[in-house]
């Protein structure tokens, strides 16, 4: 069996043994699902009054910026959904020795660290978020253009790769100071800057923020790139630019776990 293929198994059967679990408790499965499909609700309606009294936002229309919203959501609930637990989780791992355990399996550290877990309670908020942005498309009556999906799928792939590497960087740092809230914190302080349009930050005081967030710490890239390779302009120098800084974000990001784990000290030392 080649290497890939027992990753992906090692994720299906993950998978439904967290399904199964959460499936346990139905009740407070249901309750967690009804949170965030309330939380869309707020969101569009939210948007949805600020559109009814201007007819764009940072250049965007109301249909486009639907789409924006959609593919956040997309992408935040992929994230939350295989990721979020497991690095949330990390510096408890780390205080009670717990990791030690995990370090002994014969798998990557990194891959059973920060995906043995599946959240499925999230997981409906990819499904919401594609059906938001597909309403989107019929509001603006788009053309099909193969060009634009394969944008979109390839820099929506890197979005979730930038995220998660940023998420696993904060994370690492958890070996050293133990407790990570103040971390997580800082994880969705990002997340918020990736729920808006870059061109906010255009033309104002703000122009280094903007510029900042989106070549050196590049989470405006995140949902962007693919919103505005889908809706608006198709540059392919930024899709190509966001493929750059993922290969450079991973590699940077698991060298700086690794180097985390190797200054990590066992529960019996």
């Amino acid at each position: 069996m080649s290497s890939a293929t027992r990753y992906f198994r090692l994720i299906g059967s993950l998978g439904r043994y967290a399904l199964a679990r959460e499936l346990s408790f139905r009740g407070n499965f249901l309750a967690k699902v009804s949170v965030e499909v309330l939380w869309l609700g707020i969101l569009l309606a939210f948007y949805r009054t600020i559109f009814a009294r201007t007819s764009s936002i940072a250049e965007w229309s109301e249909p486009q910026y639907l789409f924006f919203v959609g593919c956040f959501f997309a992408l935040n609930g992929l994230i939350e959904t295989l990721f979020l637990e497991n690095c949330d989780g990390f510096a408890e791992l780390v205080r009670t020795g717990d990791l030690d355990f995990l370090l002994l399996k014969p798998i990557d550290e990194q891959f059973l660290i920060t995906c043995r877990r599946v959240d499925w309670s999230t997981a409906p908020n990819v499904v919401m978020g594609a059906a938001v942005m597909v309403l989107s498309l019929w509001q603006m009556h788009w053309a099909f253009e193969p060009a634009r999906i394969v944008a979109f799928f390839v820099s929506f792939a890197c979005g979730v790769m930038i995220a998660y590497c940023f998420m696993l960087m904060l994370t690492s740092v958890s070996v050293w100071m133990v407790r990570n809230q103040g971390l997580m914190e800082m994880w969705w302080l990002f997340s918020s800057l990736a729920r808006y349009p870059k061109e906010i930050f255009s033309h104002t005081w703000a122009d280094p923020i903007g510029r900042f967030f989106t070549y050196i710490l590049p989470i405006l890239l995140v949902v962007n790139v693919p919103s505005q390779a889908m809706v608006r302009i198709l540059d392919w120098r930024m899709v190509g630019f966001t493929l750059l800084a993922t290969i450079v974000l991973f590699w940077v990001s698991r060298k700086f776990f690794q180097k985390a784990l190797r200054s990590y000290r066992s529960a019996s030392s």
